[in-house]
C-alpha cells in the first residue's frame, strides 16, 4: 500500500462497541457517536449495530448521521444561522443550544417539527490543563453559566447538556457530575434528560466502567431522567493506525526524519497543543537512536516530535503512528497541496480494503470553479 494512508481496523471497533453496549444495557443509558471525533462512515453499519444515533456540530455531520447512520440524530453548535436552521429541524431528533439567545429565536421552528430540546450548561468546573479544549475554561463560549440559568429559559427546554472532558478516565466525570448537581440540581428533576457529553475515555483498559454504571444508574434514579454519553475517541480508541514513508533524513545538531505525513496536514492536534500531545509510535523505544520526525510542508513547525528507536532510521523505511482513527480523518487539509492519507479497513472478515484515495481534483475542487 502507498503511504501515507490510515488502517482502520473494524474487528477493535466492535470491541470497544461491545465495552459500550454493556453499559447502556447496565446503567439504561443511551450512547451517541460524536462525529467531530470520527466520520468514516463505511464503519457505520458496525457502530450502528451498538449504539444509538450520532451527535453532529453543524448541518453537514447531522446530515450524514442521518444518511448514513441512522437513528437518532442530535445537533449542537454554539450558534445556528437561519438557513442551516432549516434544513437542521428536517434532519435531528434532538437540538440543543448554546445560549437563551439562540434558544429563543429557533424555538417555534423547532417544536414545530416535533425535536426534543435542550441547553448547553457550563458547570464552571475544571478538569483539564490544556485551555484548547477545555470548554470549562476561562472566556469559555461554551454553556449557559448557574448564575445565568433562569427560569424562563428553563420552561423552554426538555434537558440540561453538558460536556467537560476529554480523553478522561471516570473520576473527572464523577466531579463533575458533583459540580453539575451542586450548579443546576434544581433544575434536574423537571428535566426528561441528562446529556453527560463526551470525552470519556470508556474503553481505556484502566477506565471505570462499574463506577460508570452506577453513577448512571444513581443518578436518573435519583432525579427520574434518562442519560446520555456522546463519546467519540472512546468508540474507535486504538482501531486506527497511520503508515507514513521515511523521505528524508537530515541534521541540525541532532537527526531530523521528514516524512511523506504532516502534523499540519494529517494531525493537526499535534500543534495545537503545542506539542503537549505525540502520537505513540509502534516499534519506538524509551532509549535509543532519537530522531526528530517532521512534515513535508513549508511550515517551519511542521513537527511532529522526537523518538528513539532501537535501529537507526534509513531513508525508505516506513513508520507506524498508533490510535490514528480519532481526530484525525475528520482534521485532515491539504495545506501545500499535500495529499490526503488514503483510507483503508481492515474487516471483520480479516480482508483490507481501500475505501478512498484522494488527488489533485480534491485539492483543486475546494478553491475554485473546475472547468
Amino acid at each position: 500500500m502507498r503511504t501515507p494512508y490510515f488502517l482502520i481496523d473494524e474487528a477493535v471497533i466492535e470491541k470497544n462497541c461491545r465495552v459500550l453496549e454493556r453499559v447502556r444495557k447496565e446503567s439504561g443509558c443511551k450512547i451517541l457517536l460524536a462525529q467531530k471525533a470520527y466520520s468514516c462512515f463505511d464503519t457505520y453499519p458496525l457502530i450502528a449495530k451498538y449504539l444509538d444515533g450520532t451527535t453532529a456540530s453543524g448541518l453537514f455531520e447531522a446530515r450524514l448521521g442521518k444518511t448514513k447512520f441512522g437513528k437518532e440524530v442530535h445537533v449542537f453548535a454554539p450558534a445556528f444561522t437561519d438557513e442551516d436552521m432549516k434544513e437542521v429541524v428536517k434532519i435531528c431528533d434532538h437540538i440543543v443550544f448554546n445560549s437563551k439567545a439562540q434558544l429563543v429565536k429557533h424555538h417555534a421552528i423547532c417544536r414545530k417539527h416535533g425535536l426534543a430540546i435542550s441547553i448547553r450548561v457550563n458547570p464552571e468546573f475544571k478538569t483539564q490543563t490544556t485551555d484548547i479544549y477545555d470548554p470549562c475554561a476561562p472566556l469559555s463560549r461554551f454553556g449557559i453559566r448557574a448564575q445565568d440559568l433562569t427560569d424562563d429559559i428553563v420552561a423552554m427546554v426538555d434537558g440540561l447538556h453538558f460536556h467537560t472532558l476529554c480523553e478522561q478516565g471516570f473520576e473527572p466525570l464523577k466531579k463533575t457530575v458533583v459540580a453539575f448537581e451542586q450548579k443546576f440540581g434544581k433544575y434536574i428533576k423537571g428535566m426528561k434528560h441528562i446529556n453527560f457529553g463526551g470525552g470519556h475515555h470508556i474503553t481505556a483498559p484502566d477506565y471505570d466502567v462499574d463506577g460508570l454504571i452506577k453513577l448512571i444508574k444513581d443518578f436518573g434514579t435519583k432525579y427520574n431522567v434518562g442519560v446520555y454519553l456522546e463519546p467519540g475517541e472512546a468508540v474507535v480508541l486504538n482501531a486506527g493506525t497511520l503508515t507514513a514513508t521515511v523521505l528524508d533524513i537530515v541534521r541540525n545538531v541532532r537527526d531530523i526524519a521528514i516524512l511523506d505525513t504532516s502534523a499540519a496536514c494529517h494531525n493537526p492536534d499535534i500543534l495545537e497543543t503545542q506539542h503537549d500531545y505525540t502520537p505513540p509510535i509502534r516499534g519506538a523505544v524509551e532509549k535509543g537512536h532519537m530522531y526528530r520526525l517532521a512534515g513535508n510542508t513549508c511550515l517551519a513547525g511542521d513537527i511532529i516530535g522526537d523518538y528513539h528507536f532501537k535501529n537507526p532510521l534509513k531513508i525508505g523505511d516506513t513508520i507506524t503512528f498508533e490510535n490514528m482513527a480519532l481526530y484525525t480523518m475528520v482534521k485532515t487539509n491539504m495545506f501545500n497541496g499535500i495529499n490526503l492519507p488514503s483510507i483503508y479497513i481492515k474487516r471483520l472478515n480479516g480482508k483490507t480494503e481501500l475505501v478512498r484515495e484522494f488527488g489533485f481534483k480534491d485539492y483543486i475542487s475546494r478553491l475554485g470553479k473546475i472547468t
